[in-house]
């Protein structure tokens, strides 16, 4: 297939290394370009990242575009910027993504006010319609879906009439495809003139903190909210977690009511997490904490309420105090063991 009209992701790697939420969007890139029967294309740039393009291929990608300088080693806005300003340019991709990072939010504003389209950012799920405006008929174009007015409503947002249609997405959103080692892509090197001037910054020192909650990866979160009640009842949600050999997790609430710190925090404005159990301790179950925990295989909702939202997703329910509930939890959990 040729990449022109293609659906293209622009794929972020930090030390060389590929980021989890590309992979995410290159398998969210293969359903969309099914649907639209085109292509996927990747952008990987970056210095002696030609092994890590290979690797791409079994995600459904049928061309991973590599721009390799050792200049480009680590993120800076201007090459990045004018690299994919320029293969876009030629490509013609219909839909570029990008991951909502730090790095994805830099550069794909950047591009898009050069090429002047449209970007939504922060997307929380993408969609293949038509649109009608202005007596004007539009088919198979990109719904970009994310929450709005601090997650109050889901707001759907196209922008038809220039191409290519551009988003950032949430990370944790859209599910990794399964890989096939047998499908056929290829890697293409993508000469683009960089010189000195292009390159008015550099990053002289990195520092990196030691990641001390892994969210994403956890299979089994216990999230306390702000009916747990206190920070010192929080410790439960903590016990609970630890017996079960999982993460904690936690409201924005929670957080913002100093019972937990931020990095805990699931949800709209935290991780978007899919583990295999879910328990949700004191949380009421707002629409911005379900965006990003609805998807676990299994949900355990305890609250004294029993009209609480959580229960419309959750798969069992516990009508209950916590400070009663959870001790039980754990003695029944240690004499099954």
């Amino acid at each position: 297939m040729s990449s022109n009209n293609s659906v293209m992701v622009f794929i972020q790697q930090d030390d060389a290394k590929v980021a989890d939420v590309s992979i995410e969007l290159l398998s969210k890139a293969r359903d969309l370009a099914d649907q639209l029967k085109t292509s996927v294309s990747g952008v990987l740039i970056g210095s002696g990242i030609k092994g890590e393009a290979e690797k791409l291929i079994q995600y459904g990608v049928d061309e991973v575009f590599i721009i390799e300088d050792t200049r480009l080693g680590d993120y800076t806005p201007m090459p990045y910027t004018k690299i994919m300003v320029e293969i876009i340019k030629k490509m013609k991709p219909q839909i570029v993504l990008y991951g909502a990072t730090t790095t994805g939010r830099d550069v794909g504003p950047r591009v898009a006010s050069n090429l002047k389209v449209g970007l939504t950012a922060d997307c929380t799920s993408l969609e293949i319609g038509d649109y009608s405006s202005k007596e004007v008929d539009y088919s198979n174009i990109l719904y970009q879906i994310r929450p709005a007015f601090g997650g109050n409503i889901v707001a759907t947002i196209v922008s038809p009439e220039k191409k290519p249609q551009m988003a950032t997405v949430r990370e944790g959103v859209m599910k990794v495809g399964t890989p096939d080692s047998k499908y056929k892509g290829k890697i293409t090197n993508f000469e683009v003139a960089l010189s000195d001037s292009d390159f008015p910054s550099v990053v002289i020192k990195k520092i990196k903190e030691e990641k001390l909650v892994d969210l994403k990866g956890a299979q089994v979160i216990v999230s306390g909210g702000v009916g747990v009640g206190s920070k010192e009842n929080f410790g439960l949600i903590l016990k609970l977690a630890h017996t079960l050999g999982g993460e904690v997790g936690a409201s924005r609430a929670a957080v913002d009511a100093g019972f937990v710190s931020k990095e805990h925090q699931v949800g709209q404005t935290g991780t978007t997490v899919r583990p295999k159990l879910y328990i949700a301790c004191g949380i009421s179950g707002s629409i911005q904490h379900r965006a990003g925990m609805d998807e676990s295989a299994r949900i355990i909702a305890i609250n004294t309420d029993h009209e609480a939202p959580i229960f419309q997703i959750s798969n069992y329910g516990i009508v209950g105090d916590l400070n009663d509930v959870i001790p039980k939890f754990i003695k029944a959990f240690k004499a099954k063991g």
